[in-house]
Order: structure tokens, then C-alpha cells, then sequence
């Protein structure tokens, strides 16, 4: 492995920032600086911290970062379920999305525990 980009949970966090940039752009124009810009936020923020991370080069930074990735992704559920609630999208626009942050969800959970320390 040459450095983050290689990371498969980099690469699927990247494809939910940019999904999530694809269904924010129908958003209504007055929530530019709301829920549109949150959701997008949150969904960089957790390739960007799994990114920062692994580039700060010791385990417990990484795990730190991860962690905060981790929290940016629940964030960008809470969002996207908002949104659909509220009427900003049409029902069922955000599923693909919420499974997708689900999957990796997953991974963020696994890739913790790896980075754990052994007993």
C-alpha cells in the first residue's frame, strides 16, 4: 500500500461525498447554508479524517481521526434522514445513500478494531 488513497474506505468515502454533492444539489436554494451545506460537510469530513489520519503516521492519531470519521458519517445520516423527513428530497432519494454510509459504517467499525491494541 503506497498511502490513503489505496484504503478501499477512503475510496467509499469519497464515492458517498460525492453521491452526496449529486442528491444535495436538488436541495431548495434557501437551504444553501443549511442542511445542504451541513450534509456536505459531514460526508468530506469522513474521508478527509480517515485521510489525516493516516497521514499523521502513529496508531493512536489514526484512531483518533477514525473515530471523528466515524462520528461525521452518523452526522450525515441524521442529515440525509432529515432531509427526506422534511421534504427536501423525495422520499426514498437518500436510501442509496443511508445503505452506502451503513456499509461503511461496517468498515469504520472493523478498520477500529484492528487499529486496536491486542490484549
Amino acid at each position: 500500500m503506497k498511502g490513503y488513497r489505496d484504503l478501499v474506505i477512503w475510496q467509499r468515502a469519497m464515492g458517498l461525498a460525492e453521491a452526496t454533492y449529486r442528491v444535495t444539489r436538488g436541495f431548495p436554494s434557501d437551504e444553501r447554508f443549511g442542511l445542504t451545506s451541513q450534509a456536505r460537510r459531514a460526508a468530506v469530513s469522513v474521508a478527509a479524517n480517515i485521510a489525516e489520519g493516516y497521514g499523521r503516521g502513529t496508531r493512536p492519531a489514526y484512531v483518533s481521526f477514525v473515530r471523528i470519521a466515524q462520528g461525521s458519517l452518523k452526522e450525515l445520516e441524521t442529515h440525509l434522514m432529515l432531509a427526506e423527513r422534511i421534504g427536501l428530497c423525495p422520499e426514498g432519494a437518500t436510501a442509496e445513500l443511508l445503505t452506502e454510509a451503513d456499509e461503511l459504517g461496517r468498515m469504520v467499525r472493523t478498520l477500529l478494531t484492528r487499529l486496536s491494541p491486542k490484549p
